[in-house]
């Protein structure tokens, strides 16, 4: 069997991640970069090859137009979404639905359900933004990560357990409007990951909960699982 290789994470503030895998592919997740937490100079990024779009919310579209035409990265979403970013001219998009996705470089991607609202509301104009996702990333040699995307917890996240076995669950905590640690620990029970990141917390007062009341409401043999990540400072897996 082939030696399991690392990949690097970096969380930039709110569910903006930097993935880049084992082969050195660099994939962006949700990239609003100019969100309260980033690092300084975020949006300034030199290498993307994959754009991943879960939801139409400005807060998650974000800086991914100008990335993917700075960049030249495939953007990934859910058909409505890339059909918006086709028109605004947005040239190497790669539209997936629901339970289907596709290969790029060394990672399946694969689009899983999520429970929230998706319109997609750039300036004043609100747009039809299909429905939010969360992604599977199939690395090859690498671990499998589960950005769950807005998402309130639901059943069917045993089934997602089951299929692809995500070592990494990337999850919302933050409350008001996505899960709160309480749902969030929850999940962690089904999916029952080797590590768990929180996401979507901090970012304003509202969005209160932390990766400490998550540790606390998970059993002990999780509770060591969860990892606080700083923004900006990439982190090894």
């Amino acid at each position: 069997m082939a030696k399991k290789e690392s990949i690097t994470i970096t969380w930039l503030g709110h569910s903006a991640f930097h993935i880049i895998t084992g082969k050195g592919t660099s994939i962006l997740i949700d990239p609003w970069l100019k969100n309260p937490k980033a690092p300084a100079g975020a949006e300034r990024i030199d290498r993307v090859d994959i754009i991943l779009v879960s939801h139409g919310h400005s807060d998650h579209l974000g800086n991914t137009e100008e990335i993917a035409r700075r960049t030249g990265a495939t953007v990934v979403a859910i058909y409505e979404i890339v059909q918006y970013l086709t028109r605004r001219g947005v040239g190497n998009c790669q539209a997936v639905n629901k339970g289907g996705g596709t290969a790029i470089r060394d990672v399946r991607v694969t689009m899983v359900d999520a429970k929230h609202s998706s319109d997609i509301d750039v300036g004043e104009t609100v747009f039809a933004g299909g429905e939010a996702a969360g992604y599977m990333l199939e690395c090859e040699n690498g671990p499998t990560i589960y950005h769950a995307g807005d998402t309130a917890v639901f059943s069917d996240m045993v089934i997602l357990a089951k299929i692809y076995k995500p070592a990494i669950a990337l999850l919302p905590i933050g409350g008001l409007f996505t899960m709160d640690p309480r749902e969030a620990a929850f999940a962690c029970n089904l999916l029952k990951p080797r590590h768990i990141i929180g996401m979507h917390y901090g970012t304003f007062p509202a969005l209160k909960g932390t990766p400490q009341e998550l540790r606390k409401l998970l059993p002990p043999e999780l509770k060591n699982r969860v990892k606080e990540l700083e923004p900006g400072v990439p982190a090894m897996f």
